[in-house]
């Protein structure tokens, strides 16, 4: 996982994570890494068009953005 945060930094590469948030939803979200520690990340959210921070322990998945469309 630090290894796409990581390239998401560098190369503000989009990622799509699933997420369950403080009230126990899950939501879907692209983000750009900002920053990363061990607990939190900070991000750029495309959906909510600001930076947000994100509990680890609550990331359900990670992925490049474009990775999501050769599941289908």
């Amino acid at each position: 996982m630090d290894g796409l945060f990581i390239r998401s930094i560098e190369e503000h590469i989009p990622l799509e994570m699933i997420y369950l948030n403080k009230n126990q939803e899950i939501t879907q979200r692209k983000l750009i890494i900002k920053e990363v520690n061990n607990e939190f990340i900070r991000a750029y959210c495309l959906l909510r068009k600001q930076v947000r921070t994100f509990r680890r322990e609550n990331i359900l998945s990670i992925m490049p953005e474009n990775h999501s469309k050769y599941l289908h």
